[in-house]
């Protein structure tokens, strides 16, 4: 365990002093879904969305194991151009770094737009990315 603590301070560490650190491989078929709420649903208020993916397991953040990552849920956005960096932190890139599987949010009324990118220990996305269908769903 110190080991891997030690190599995840060590990857981010190269990562800050901008060195791009190898991508994290994802497995052949993997997928990251969103079971619900359903494209083109039309929902009430908070929104529960709950995270799928097949072929590829869930960790926290900062915990290397091989096929695995965390989600990161962007709401009305799209992915970032430059997959080789750490997923931002923001109010339109939600970082699920303990491992969370579902998240429930707060969105105005309005037409929206949710989908799920899986980054590795340090946010970053996995080569290939794994990266969900956007989904567009309306709040009453």
């Amino acid at each position: 365990m110190r080991h891997r603590l030690l190599a995840s301070f060590a990857g981010a560490a190269l990562v800050l002093a901008g060195v791009a650190a190898a991508r994290e491989p994802s497995p052949a078929g993997a997928e990251v879904y969103i079971v619900s709420p359903r494209d083109g649903a039309t929902v009430k208020g908070p929104v529960t969305v709950v995270f799928g993916l097949k072929g590829m397991g869930v960790a926290p953040a900062g915990i290397k194991f091989d096929g695995t990552g965390h989600h990161h849920l962007l709401v009305d956005s799209d992915p970032p151009a430059d997959l080789s960096q750490p997923l931002p932190a923001n109010e339109k890139t939600i970082h699920f770094g303990k491992g969370q599987t579902e998240t429930t949010l707060t969105l105005p009324p309005g037409k929206h737009t949710l989908q799920l990118v899986l980054g590795d220990l340090l946010h970053i996305p996995h080569d290939p990315a794994v990266i969900s269908k956007k989904i567009t769903i309306i709040v009453q």
